[in-house]
């Protein structure tokens, strides 16, 4: 059989809970349902960085950030090694359009074909790179991060025009398609070379804005939602920018938290839409999608007001855990759900495996077809995620169902540790730190942190 083909769709900011495969009963995602029922599902997937930069170089590196140096902001070296670099090395042609959030001069990301129109769009913060000017200023921004305030963006959610700059990326995939599988107007296609083909949206990230018939149809359907109380933490009690409470019903206004939530998932369904078109391009230029890997996924989530906080880079499930589908029937079972933990970073190492290509060494990356394919008994049932922004070093860990989080600030110091079990607290209210049954995990989590680069707390009452 020849090598297949691979389509990656990846959106920005969507939370795993928050589409119908995944239980969701009032969002419309057919396309992502439809590749669900006949794919993978990997229900327990978590990012390798709740922030988009980190999070999108690591998922093509196959490294967590320590591994590959782009913690925080900062990017990958130029020419390092990604999944679309060692796919051109094994004769794939390799196209890119849309987001891909790249730091640094080397904008590529290993895509033979990175369109200029998009580089912009793809670049869009590339603020803290030296050969580039600095950022200015704008009144009634975020000093230095160039947006709105968490507040700023609940208040001012409203129904607009769907995201432009993705309606370009999709419109440049679909004729990258029809240029590779037909050309009608030159007649040199090349259907029997390989392709990986990358297209990435930034929706459902804010701002809360989508089109006016999906704003309305989901506000007139949104619940009343309780005024959760913010976890007891000193980090994680706050939304990011700029750092502060915004519980709803105390701080913000339930009317404003329901009109945020209704252009999210306004948002989710018109990035639905765009993938179905990608798909739909491909039928219509005579692809059969079994001849296929494809893959959904998203590089984080959103904790859309849960525990009183908005955004990501937190390790709660709202941030931390990202819908995660891949659909091969030719070569991986169909209607299958995967409960083990995993990692975005184990989709370079998987899809070199399903497109029988050497896995690079030095990766942090797994591949997931032997836990896929009947189970595999060895499989570390791990995933890992990091990241370093705001004078925070911060590590999380999953293993089976206990999560563990350590904190450290470079001026605070050192803050509480966290420890849920989301067999028994799936909502994580409760903190099982104190708890004695959880000793050992503790001291395994540590050990673990330790392992991977990352201080642990050096007293807690368990060390007493």
């Amino acid at each position: 059989m020849n090598k297949p083909n691979v389509l990656i769709l990846m959106s920005d900011e969507h939370r795993a809970d928050v589409a119908g495969f995944a239980g969701d009963t009032l969002v419309r995602t057919p396309t992502l349902d439809a590749l669900a029922e006949d794919g993978v599902v990997f229900e327990n997937a978590y990012t390798p960085s709740p922030i988009c930069v980190p999070a999108r170089q690591c998922i093509l590196a196959g490294q967590y950030p320590k591994t590959c140096g782009c913690e925080g902001w900062l990017g990958l070296p130029d020419g390092h090694m990604t999944y679309a670099a060692r796919f051109g090395q094994y004769g794939y042609r390799t196209a890119a359009f849309g987001k891909l959030h790249l730091i640094g001069r080397d904008q590529s990301g290993g895509f033979q074909s990175r369109p200029v129109g998009d580089v912009s769009f793809g670049n869009a913060h590339q603020v803290l790179d030296p050969y580039t000017r600095p950022p200015q200023e704008i009144p009634g921004n975020v000093p230095g991060m160039n947006k709105w305030s968490d507040r700023k963006e609940i208040e001012r959610a409203r129904p607009g025009e769907d995201n432009p700059k993705d309606a370009m990326a999709i419109a440049g995939t679909k004729k990258w398609i029809h240029d590779q599988f037909v050309d009608s107007r030159y007649d040199r296609q090349d259907p029997e070379h390989p392709t990986l083909l990358y297209c990435g949206l930034s929706d459902p990230h804010y701002p809360y804005i989508c089109d006016p018939e999906r704003f309305s149809y989901y506000l007139a359907r949104m619940t009343s939602f309780e005024a959760e109380e913010p976890f007891d933490h000193p980090f994680l009690s706050l939304s990011p920018w700029p750092p502060e409470r915004l519980q709803t019903g105390v701080d913000i206004d339930e009317r404003d938290v329901m009109r945020a939530r209704a252009a999210y998932y306004g948002k989710v369904e018109c990035m639905d839409q765009r993938f179905g078109e990608v798909l739909q391009s491909l039928k219509d230029n005579g692809e059969d999608l079994d001849d296929w890997v494809i893959v959904y996924l998203s590089d984080h989530g959103d904790q859309l007001g849960e525990h009183g906080v908005w955004e990501k880079q937190k390790f709660f499930e709202g941030s931390a855990r990202v819908p995660f589908i891949i659909r091969a029937p030719k070569w991986l079972p169909q209607g299958l759900r995967i409960s083990e933990n995993v990692s975005l970073c184990d989709l370079f190492a998987t899809l070199c495996d399903l497109c029988d290509l050497e896995i690079p060494e030095g990766l942090d990356s797994r591949s997931l077809v032997p836990l896929i394919n009947g189970g595999d008994p060895d499989w570390p049932d791990e995933a890992c995620s990091f990241f370093l922004q705001q004078g925070f070093q911060n590590v999380m860990i999953k293993q089976g169902s206990l999560k563990y989080h350590s904190y450290a600030h470079e001026e605070q110091g050192e803050m509480p540790e966290v420890l849920f079990d989301l067999d028994e607290d799936p909502l994580e209210r409760r903190n099982l730190l104190q708890e004695p049954g959880y000793k050992d995990a503790l001291i395994r989590f540590r050990t673990r942190a330790t392992e991977v680069g990352y201080p642990t707390p050096s007293n807690t009452l368990h060390d007493r």
